[in-house]
């Protein structure tokens, strides 16, 4: 395998087989064991790719396209039918909630076998084993048996664990998607000093901004096969017109501009309790969590945001229509608008962030219909707005 490669997939295909009739009891499973009715269904269809060392890799497409299948697959959970993977260097996978853990065992305890398993002798875990728990906030609950955690917890041992254990290449699915705020931020922080220590990152998921944010590279996957390889911008743009029928321009999606006095280093979409979200329902609160840096002071900053869908702006303001003056600017600083009882629904909403000077007009950042998330029908109502209605009927 070349050494600039660290993770290369030759012709990758996986069959599973659907049964259409499920057995009752062992002996119908018995009897029915050579007759059952079954088809295949190739989960992951001839799919190729080569991963560099140091590069950050996401895996976009719908549910059931074969994202996950192909993660399980690098991580050698699943055995492809044809083709064959490579990896080069120690490998870390967070995969599933809680997977590889003994729901019996103490968080200690599973802190120890899930180390092992991902290739740490005894002596280099007590060495790191501190700063698993303290990176996980589990110090309390740690001689606890793990069946007793909530699923919070599971995931902040499950990611303190994998990303102690000094990995060369590290497989996430969705995983940074869980938790409360303030442990994804702790997450994507660690992220971030994965990719600047050049570290192989392979990433399934399904929030564009997650992609722009930690992606240098991505492969959209449709029904197993590969639709388009490259850059995340031209991934994106793919994907939402194989699954959703648009058609965009380069002006129109992605576009980021602005001489970068002050530079937009992270926006978060959240619900009313701040935990990250891309599906909303009407009625719903979102927020728009920004996180701002300044290297030098800067005066007269405005920030805003701005929804639309494919046609209309639904929504602009900023912090002068929030009567919230911003004055000057320096270090760091987060914006977090918040957007009471959302009224859309049934649609797809761009979200467009920027950062201006108030007066002069100067474009310190701008990222133009950048973010995404939707709005699902409440089912009560037709129509892109959910107004609430009520129905009175009188005897006359």
């Amino acid at each position: 395998m070349p050494s600039d490669f660290a993770v290369i997939g030759r012709n990758v295909s996986k069959r599973f087989r659907l049964y259409h009739e499920r057995p009752r009891s062992l002996k119908e499973r018995l009897v029915n064991l050579r007759g059952a009715r079954f088809e295949e269904f190739w989960a992951l269809d001839d799919v190729s790719f080569e991963i560099e060392r140091g590069e950050s890799y996401a895996i976009v497409g719908a549910n059931g396209s074969g994202k996950s299948t192909l993660l399980k697959c690098l991580a050698g959970i699943l055995r492809p039918e044809r083709g064959e993977i490579s990896t080069h260097g120690r490998m870390a996978s967070l995969l599933e909630l809680g997977a590889g853990f003994h729901p019996d065992l103490t968080g200690r305890e599973n802190v120890f076998l899930n180390a092992s398993i991902l290739g740490l002798t005894k002596k280099e875990t007590e060495r790191v084993f501190e700063e698993i728990v303290d990176f996980a906030e589990l110090e309390p609950f740690i001689d606890m048996q793990v069946k007793h955690y909530s699923s919070g917890m599971y995931v902040r041992l499950g990611f303190a664990v994998a990303v102690h254990v000094d990995p060369e290449i590290l497989l996430v699915d969705e995983v940074l998607a869980v938790g409360d705020e303030r442990f994804q931020r702790k997450c994507l922080d660690r992220i971030d000093t994965f990719k600047h220590d050049g570290r192989t990152i392979v990433l399934v998921t399904h929030a564009m901004d997650m992609m722009r944010r930690v992606a240098t590279r991505a492969m959209f996957l449709d029904k197993g096969k590969t639709v388009i390889e490259g850059p995340p911008l031209d991934v994106i743009k793919s994907l939402r017109q194989t699954l959703h029928g648009e058609s965009h321009t380069e002006s129109d999606i992605g576009e980021e501009r602005g001489n970068r006095r002050i530079q937009i280093h992270r926006v978060v979409i959240a619900d009313g309790d701040g935990a990250q979200r891309q599906v909303f329902r009407p009625g719903d609160d979102l927020q728009v969590i920004i996180d701002l840096e300044a290297q030098e002071p800067v005066d007269d900053v405005m920030v805003g945001i701005g929804i639309s869908d494919d046609r209309d702006l639904i929504l602009g303001t900023n912090s002068e229509l929030q009567a919230r003056p911003l004055g000057v600017m320096h270090g760091k600083t987060r914006i977090r608008f918040t957007c009471h009882n959302l009224p859309m629904q049934d649609r797809r909403y761009l979200m467009t962030v920027g950062v201006t000077s108030k007066d002069s007009g100067t474009i310190y950042h701008w990222q133009e219909r950048f973010y995404s998330f939707i709005c699902e029908r409440t089912g009560l109502s037709d129509g892109i707005l959910d107004i609430p209605v009520t129905m009175e009927v009188e005897p006359l």
